[in-house]
């Protein structure tokens, strides 16, 4: 997508607006970590807002976070507890916290912000610097087949049809550079807005490739956080490595 910065892709706008919509997993998701931060000390990577850190940290789990975009870290800090939180401003793919955690994660697509191969090999090897010999890398995201399909490689879904504003998606994908190019577009009688995305979509081989190569292996995968079997029919996946 030409002229489009993933560094400026989560500003004070999108920061601002980020929480309005929760996924609605985020107990679960902080259950499941809370088992693997055996020591107590988890890292995220892309901390964002703190929807995961911050359950996670209620039980008892000291967090710490790397994050690209200061809009989000400020809405994080303006939370209760929020500024318990320790934020490292930087690039998942090579900022460190120069510390060792039990438990490193990284949830909700957020591998796909790394827009090449380099770097999201790059991402593995930074969570395998920052891990005790112990500790485990997570990892959830989607199946690139739950968003495009080799027939139908670009599409426009109709997100919200309603009587004074329409929302849609307009993606492309590339399979050569495994890029999706994504704007959410909102008409409304003020007039159009624009939300552009990029991800480098990859697959749970291409991970465990990844996290070969950073020196870690699979441990175990479940289909959601509730360990539901990973199987064919699957539409995400939550992934752990460890040494």
């Amino acid at each position: 997508m030409k002229d489009f910065d993933p560094a400026k892709s989560f500003g004070s706008d999108v920061a601002a607006h980020y929480d309005d919509y929760k996924r609605g997993d985020e107990e679960s998701a902080a259950s499941f970590l809370a088992e693997f931060a055996k020591e107590g000390t988890a890292l995220e990577f892309a901390i964002g807002t703190g929807r995961i850190a911050l359950p996670l940290a209620a039980k008892g789990v000291k967090v710490d976070g790397i994050e690209l975009s200061p809009h989000m870290v400020e809405q994080l800090h303006a939370k209760p507890d929020g500024k318990n939180i320790n934020v490292t401003i930087g690039d998942m793919s090579n900022a460190t916290t120069d510390r060792l955690y039990s438990l490193v994660y990284l949830v909700f697509n957020t591998i796909f912000n790394l827009l090449t191969a380099d770097d999201q090999i790059r991402c593995f090897e930074n969570a395998a610097r920052h891990l005790s010999p112990n500790g485990y890398f997570i990892v959830e995201t989607a199946m690139p087949h739950a968003w495009i399909s080799p027939d139908k490689p670009d599409y426009v879904h109709a997100e919200h049809v309603g009587k004074e504003t329409v929302g849609l998606d307009v993606a492309r994908y590339d399979p050569v550079t495994q890029l999706l190019e994504e704007n959410h577009i909102e008409f409304t009688a003020q007039g159009i807005t624009m939300s552009p995305i990029v991800c480098r979509l990859i697959t749970p081989g291409e991970m465990d490739l990844m996290a070969r190569i950073a020196g870690m292996r699979l441990i175990q995968r479940f289909a959601n956080w509730q360990r539901s079997t990973f199987d064919i029919n699957s539409k995400a996946h939550i992934s752990i490595y460890g040494f």
